[in-house]
């Protein structure tokens, strides 16, 4: 089977992959490049996504996915409609990037041919026919490379360097944007996103380093936009600058499609390590993230990959905020410091007429 797999003969062109990722907005968009890969190595086949329904407009975003099932949608009905769901995919074989033993089990009564996994898990050496050995707890590897591992299943290679999967997320099918969201957007100024939250998957820049930013802008030079969720709205909206002229408030407001099709029309975003950080890097804006050296959420592992990012993050390793919601590492990373790399973004300075561009962080 691998044999068959990993070649570029017609008997793979027909060939169906489903990539089982039924998780948060980032770690969908770091699942991406498996996409792009096969889609190189297999010209003719087609891919196809298992996520959540939150994450289908991300699906329907890339040019290198050709399906998407939701997870959350198939789980709600019985077993035997589950298995059938299962079969009526269609599919050569199934990589299960996140593991979930539900999911495994349902592959293989569904008689999937392949089914890739990590050897790690107990429950996929019952389930699965194709382990691949793949430890990310200690792994000096970036998130996207440790997901590309699993390639291997299929005979490929499974070492790609950062530079090599920037082209290789395929967030090129661009949504409308509505046309209140169009008419916000200025051409003359540097239009930046600003994402204040991470929905508590990773540790936060404080509110009062955003609020200084937003408030050390200059609107003749920036057009801000501030996104997030309805319930982030709720905890940050009364702490931030929304007043000023130069700031669009948008917290709660948009649905996913309209926050990607916002991002192919802006020019940089400033977040954590969140899903948007993810996208935007993606899709190539200037992105800036604001990262702290603890545990596996430096930037090393969950850092942005693109054409365009930089990242914020001290230069040592801390262990003294892993029991804390504040992160001094965090709070020692300046709002005078990324405002002015962000200023330098918006207009570069020039020397001699040369035009030069700040040094990456």
């Amino acid at each position: 089977m691998i044999n068959k797999l990993a070649t570029n003969s017609p008997a793979v062109a027909n060939r169906h992959f489903v990539l089982s990722r039924p998780d948060s907005i980032g770690d969908v968009v770091l699942t991406l490049p498996m996409a792009g890969v096969l889609k190189a190595a297999f010209p003719g086949c087609r891919v196809s996504l298992l996520g959540r329904n939150y994450t289908r407009p991300l699906a329907l975003a890339c040019e290198h996915l050709d399906g998407v099932y939701a997870w959350d949608e198939i789980e709600s009905t019985p077993h035997v409609e589950q298995v059938a769901q299962f079969r009526a995919m269609g599919a050569d074989a199934i990589f299960h990037v996140l593991p979930k033993p539900e999911i495994a089990r349902l592959a293989k009564a569904a008689q999937i041919p392949l089914r890739i996994a990590t050897s790690r898990r107990m429950s996929h050496w019952l389930t699965c026919n194709r382990l691949v050995y793949l430890h990310r707890h200690h792994s000096p590897l970036h998130e996207a490379q440790l997901n590309l591992k699993l390639l291997r299943g299929v005979g490929l290679r499974d070492t790609y360097s950062l530079d090599e999967m920037r082209d290789c997320f395929g967030l090129n099918i661009v949504p409308q944007l509505r046309p209140a969201l169009a008419a916000a957007i200025d051409p003359e100024r540097f239009n930046l996103i600003v994402h204040p939250k991470s929905g508590g998957t990773s540790r936060e820049w404080p509110i009062e380093h955003f609020a200084a930013l937003i408030g050390n802008l200059r609107a003749a030079r920036f057009n801000v936009f501030v996104t997030g969720s309805h319930r982030e709205a709720e905890q940050v909206r009364s702490s931030l600058p929304m007043h000023l002229p130069h700031v669009h408030d948008v917290m709660g407001r948009l649905m996913l499609t309209d926050l990607i099709a916002l991002m192919h029309r802006v020019d940089g975003l400033l977040a954590a390590s969140t899903g948007p950080l993810h996208m935007a890097a993606a899709i190539g804006l200037h992105v800036v993230g604001l990262y702290a050296p603890v545990g596996s959420k430096h930037a090393g592992r969950w850092g942005p990959i693109g054409p365009r990012t930089s990242v914020f993050q001290l230069p040592e390793k801390c262990s003294l905020c892993r029991r804390s919601n504040v992160c001094a590492c965090m709070r020692r990373i300046t709002s005078a410091e990324v405002s002015a790399y962000l200023c330098g973004l918006a207009r570069p300075a020039t020397t001699d007429g040369v035009a030069t561009t700040p040094a990456r962080r």
